[in-house]
């Protein structure tokens, strides 16, 4: 029987805000972190059903080295949750307000493709 998978996570006191913001600066990586706000803990393979394992590790990997989620193993799932509390205590509003600001790009780049004006 094999061991269970384990994985670091940096304690909350040493996430960092260049980290932080690295992580977030990369928009697959923004819309995994949009997909876990929204949803809470979700299998990885849900973050990026159309993404290769590799990449997916990848992105997912960056995201609990720079402290924005925490990574659990679930049987043969790797289930992933965004450390909200953790960042808030961190740096407050620091998630909303990129998320807001990605939400507010992203529905404008839709009004733009659909012609339509804000």
């Amino acid at each position: 029987m094999s061991a269970a998978r384990t994985y670091v996570h940096p304690d909350t006191e040493d996430i960092s805000l260049p980290r932080v913001l690295f992580a977030l600066s990369e928009p697959l990586r923004l819309e995994m972190v949009r997909k876990l706000a929204e949803r809470g803990e979700m299998d990885s393979l849900d973050l990026g059903p159309d993404l290769p394992r590799s990449t997916l590790t990848h992105h997912t990997s960056l995201l609990r080295e720079s402290g924005v989620v925490f990574v659990r193993a679930e049987g043969r799932k790797c289930m992933i949750s965004l450390r909200e509390q953790d960042l808030e205590s961190r740096f407050s509003g620091l998630v909303e307000t990129v998320l807001s600001g990605y939400e507010s790009e992203a529905d404008q780049g839709h009004d733009d493709r659909a012609g339509g004006e804000r």
